[in-house]
């Protein structure tokens, strides 16, 4: 299985701009820049994107994980905040933080904490990031 997308940027990092793109037409010339990427101006990024991978593979991985245990939860929310910090003359992303709220009938926190300490693990995004990669799980 082969996922795509496409970035075209045009002019200089500062003062140029960009458009995202995927195969599936989720992003369709999605607008991206350096104020997207440092500042507050609409758009994306792509931290903000490996963010949203990184949350989506978790949550679907825990989900499986839940499953496999014999448990189905209701509800599971997580947030990923992905920190990028300077690294000599570029950029690094350091961190990705998991925050999860769960809710999930007749499991306790202790189980639901080694399950989402797997998902954590196995999730495909978390093993290609070589970032610190923290959990923060809780059931609501």
């Amino acid at each position: 299985m082969i996922r795509k997308a496409k970035a075209v940027w045009r002019g200089t990092g500062r003062a140029g701009n960009g458009h995202l793109s995927t195969d599936s037409g989720v992003l369709a010339d999605t607008p991206y820049s350096f104020k997207t990427r440092f500042e507050n101006e609409k758009g994306t990024n792509p931290e903000e994107l490996i963010a949203a991978a990184h949350a989506g593979c978790f949550t679907m991985a825990l989900a499986f994980g839940l499953q496999a245990a014999g448990y189905t939860p209701t509800e599971l929310s997580t947030e990923a905040a992905v920190t990028l910090e300077p690294e000599g003359q570029g950029f690094r992303i350091s961190r990705s933080a998991l925050t999860l709220r769960g809710s999930v009938p007749n499991l306790d926190q202790a189980k639901f904490a080694e399950l989402a300490g797997g998902a954590e693990k196995n999730c495909p995004v978390s093993k290609v990031l070589k970032a610190e990669i923290t959990l923060d799980a809780k059931l609501v």
